[in-house]
């Protein structure tokens, strides 16, 4: 590999100064460098690229920073299969699971075409007003539908390819992928879903009954989810990070996208050593 994207995060601790060595050790061996405009006004270095013309350029994409600063790439990866390798400049990441001490490691095979990949699925989410549609995301965590600053209920009638499954009245709605198992949809009681399986999980916020709980779906399941609920501030999020003000009837459409992402994983840490990790299994919390 000889084209190269790096994106950085320039509000993470380190950022700068990891990306100005990265850069040096790339140059070294004659890597072409497409670094994003964050970054080299960061390092005032000329010649920065749009963050969204990278991924059409390069052959591979660093990110240095966190979960959300790869999520913000994969919005504008498309149907692109580049392949990105995600570094965690802080603790280790679920998405960004590779730290700076095994950086260049993973990069010098990675140059050489020997790597180890997870590819992940993402959801195509669609929202329909009067019959139209007038938006449409591509997202690899979830899509969360849930209501505003007010504390009151929302109805969301739910299909299931069609078929009526109910209507939940929550304080909202996660769908999620597998790699969206461990970020909202874990947090309101959903299940860990290994990431790489083809499934989607709906997973109901604060459900006013009981007996709702999380769904997991399998792959060519599409669902429709309806808002019931007058009176407007109803939100529908996605990757925590784009949001879309709903109206009453708007429908929000959500199924397995006909793309994926290729993300670069260390060969040292499997899924397992992550979850343990991250999640603090087997710590023992205070005094016995």
């Amino acid at each position: 590999m000889k084209k190269i994207g790096i994106i950085t995060n320039p509000k993470k601790k380190g950022a700068v100064e990891a990306t100005r060595k990265l850069i040096r050790w790339l140059e070294k061996r004659k890597v072409r460098i497409y670094l994003d405009r964050d970054a080299s006004n960061s390092l005032r270095r000329p010649g920065g690229y749009p963050r969204e013309k990278i991924p059409s350029e390069v052959e591979m994409i660093l990110v240095l920073g966190g979960d959300g600063t790869l999520l913000s790439l994969v919005r504008l990866i498309g149907k692109r299969k580049v392949p990105i390798l995600g570094v965690n400049l802080g603790g280790l990441g679920f998405l960004t699971e590779v730290t700076m001490k095994e950086l260049y490691q993973v990069l010098d095979r990675a140059l050489k075409g020997n790597f180890t990949s997870d590819w992940r699925m993402l959801l195509d989410v669609r929202v329909c007003r009067g019959g139209k549609h007038i938006a449409g995301y591509s997202v690899l965590n979830d899509a969360v539908i849930n209501k505003g600053a007010l504390a009151r209920i929302i109805d969301l009638e739910t299909s299931i390819n069609e078929n009526y499954l109910t209507t939940f009245r929550a304080d909202g709605l996660i769908i999620s992928t597998p790699t969206g198992s461990t970020a909202y949809s874990l947090s309101a009681g959903g299940p860990i879903i290994y990431p790489s399986l083809d499934s989607l999980t709906i997973t109901p916020i604060c459900a006013h009954t009981l007996s709702n709980r999380p769904l997991v779906l399998p792959e060519g399941m599409n669902v429709r989810v309806r808002l019931k609920s007058k009176g407007g501030d109803v939100l529908l999020t996605l990757d925590g990070q784009v949001g879309f003000d709903l109206e009453d009837e708007d429908i929000v459409e959500i199924k397995k996208a006909r793309s994926r992402i290729c993300l670069i994983r260390t060969p040292t840490r499997d899924y397992f050593d992550v979850l343990r990790t991250k999640l603090k299994w087997g710590e023992i919390i205070g005094d016995r």
